[in-house]
């Protein structure tokens, strides 16, 4: 009888505790920033992102804890990417001669720079080639008297017009590179507004080539190519221009003097586009209705071997779309043959007409980005979303489910504090990586802190001793697979960290012993005194620190 009054008592006071703890939460910081999600469901594997302000590159394990990081003296111009090799490429602006520039960085997981390339205009995107050369897209810069030489509406005019052009760069040494092959859209263009100058035609029969007086407004920002993709099966290249809120695929068969004709390589058409959708405006063959992408960003094949291997994802910023402002992840088939051969029924616009699969949130503005952003399909089907102005990355399911979510910690004055608003955390992208990615092979993966700080973080304060016994909340909470508890004690002390259950029944002991002031901190993997895994569940963890007793509740899900 007594043992039954005692577990009742003690069940009356834990309820009690678990209610005072809901009940006051104000008395914790709420998460801003950090792991928010990891469900048993997500892919399994390492996230690579660069944050728009900042010179570091950061990779994290699914905990949301720093695997590895790369310094740069330069903040990057959308992307990086984790080479086979194990070298992180990184897009960079670079300064040249004083001006900042555009190129890219290739580091070893060392932190050597072992390549580094500066072009002037290089614009946000770089895609790594299998032979080891990079392809870049750049801004192409026109005088308004050029423009109107090759047809350009002055009305649509101000002092310059900025095109497009593709670079292919190879190494030369650990600074430098050569150029071995380019591409013009200022080669491609057409204009039915003006007899008298250049690139004379009817445009609504030309597809395959540029309306260079296709514009919403008269800026010099007629195109504004965001992404670059490249398709090792077909040789071909997929570009995304945020201005014409359309996609283009082009041939890279065919040689620099063949890029800047209309024959030539595996298409037989040179340099013109293969290929286009989003916007059958653009080239006088749908209305407004017709329009699929709104400043879209990261056009991409999905690779070989994946779920939908061969359609193309697109990130649909959504930045002026008719029915509300908000952001999508596009999939679409393309209607190509197995040689890359697009096809075009005459008088109508490419395919396909709606899209194979959308993600958009259950309220679709709640997941807006107007700028950046990107999206990864993963081995297991599910996909990898950036969204770019948020510093959000999350993984859905096929059926949309969210199973993963982060959101970086790193703002233009550094990482910030847990529980601190966040603001210019940005990112372009973020890329997954399996364990057994060739890139990850042989290094050392051992997860460190979390990214973002922490007031009892013993970086911040290893010279200094606490002024009070505290016991923080456990991150990240709820857990799937570890969490870390972390306390402060201002004096020698003995102390006792203690795993219970919701019935107050001891599951592991995880410190006890004589500890020296300091800032201490301690991982827990969901397991017992046996090294067996636990249930799912609410779960509380007791600090004892001299005679002062202190308890906090965690939420394991699996």
């Amino acid at each position: 009888m007594r043992y039954l009054i005692t577990t009742i008592v003690r069940c009356v006071l834990t309820v009690l505790f678990i209610f005072y703890i809901i009940t006051y939460k104000g008395m914790a910081q709420e998460q801003t920033v950090g792991l928010f999600i990891n469900d048993s469901a997500a892919f399994n594997g390492y996230t690579l992102f660069a944050p728009n302000n900042s010179t570091t590159t950061y990779l994290i394990d699914m905990n949301g804890l720093l695997i590895h990081q790369w310094e740069s003296a330069y903040t990057p111009t959308q992307t990086a990417y984790l080479l086979e090799n194990g070298n992180l490429l990184r897009s960079a602006h670079i300064s040249d001669g004083g001006n900042l520039s555009g190129g890219f960085q290739e580091i070893a997981w060392d932190g050597t720079i072992v390549w580094e390339y500066c072009y002037v205009r290089q614009h946000h995107d770089i895609e790594p080639l299998p032979s080891g050369n990079v392809l870049m897209i750049a801004n192409e810069v026109k005088t308004k008297s050029e423009a109107i030489a090759a047809g350009r509406n002055p009305a649509l005019l101000d002092n310059k017009l900025r095109g497009l052009h593709i670079l292919e760069v190879e190494k030369a040494d650990s600074i430098g590179g050569n150029i071995v092959w380019e591409w013009h859209v200022w080669d491609h263009i057409i204009q039915d507004f003006d007899s008298t100058k250049a690139n004379y035609g009817i445009a609504s029969e030309h597809p395959e080539l540029i309306d260079i007086n296709f514009a919403t407004n008269g800026a010099a920002d007629w195109i504004h190519p965001n992404s670059i993709d490249y398709h090792p099966e077909f040789n071909q290249i997929v570009v995304s221009n945020r201005q014409f809120n359309e996609i283009w695929v082009i041939d890279h068969s065919i040689t620099t003097a063949e890029a800047a004709t209309h024959t030539g390589g595996n298409s037989g058409m040179g340099g013109d586009i293969l290929y286009r959708w989003g916007n059958p405006a653009s080239y006088r063959a749908g209305a407004v209705e017709d329009q699929k992408l709104y400043a879209q960003h990261d056009a991409q094949w999905v690779e070989s071997g994946l779920v939908g291997a061969g359609n193309i994802m697109i990130f649909n910023n959504g930045l002026g779309r008719p029915e509300g402002v908000f952001s999508s992840v596009d999939e679409i088939i393309p209607p190509v043959d197995s040689l890359g051969h697009y096809n075009l029924q005459a008088d109508s616009a490419y395919g396909p007409s709606e899209q194979s699969w959308i993600y958009t949130d259950d309220n679709p503005t709640d997941f807006y980005s107007p700028r950046f952003s990107g999206a990864q399909r993963l081995p297991s089907g599910n996909t990898l979303i950036c969204s770019g102005t948020s510093g959000t990355f999350f993984e859905v399911t096929p059926d949309n489910e969210v199973v993963w979510k982060y959101i970086n910690p790193i703002t233009d004055s550094g990482p910030i504090f847990q529980g601190d608003s966040v603001q210019q955390n940005d990112v372009g992208r973020c890329y997954r990586y399996g364990p057994d990615y060739p890139g990850l092979v042989g290094k050392d993966l051992t997860p460190g802190d979390p990214i973002e700080l922490y007031p009892t973080g013993i970086a911040i304060y290893e010279k200094n001793i606490p002024e009070r016994f505290v016991l923080h909340n456990n991150y990240p909470n709820p857990f799937n697979q570890v969490t870390t508890i972390s306390y402060d004690i201002f004096e020698k002390s003995s102390v006792l960290l203690v795993i219970y259950d919701i019935t107050g029944k001891k599951i592991a002991t995880l410190v006890e012993q004589f500890e020296e002031p300091g800032y201490h901190s301690i991982k827990w993997t969901g397991r017992n005194n046996r090294g067996m895994p636990i249930g799912s569940g609410m779960y509380l963890y007791g600090l004892r620190v001299g005679n002062i007793m202190v308890l906090h509740k965690m939420i394991l899900l699996k």
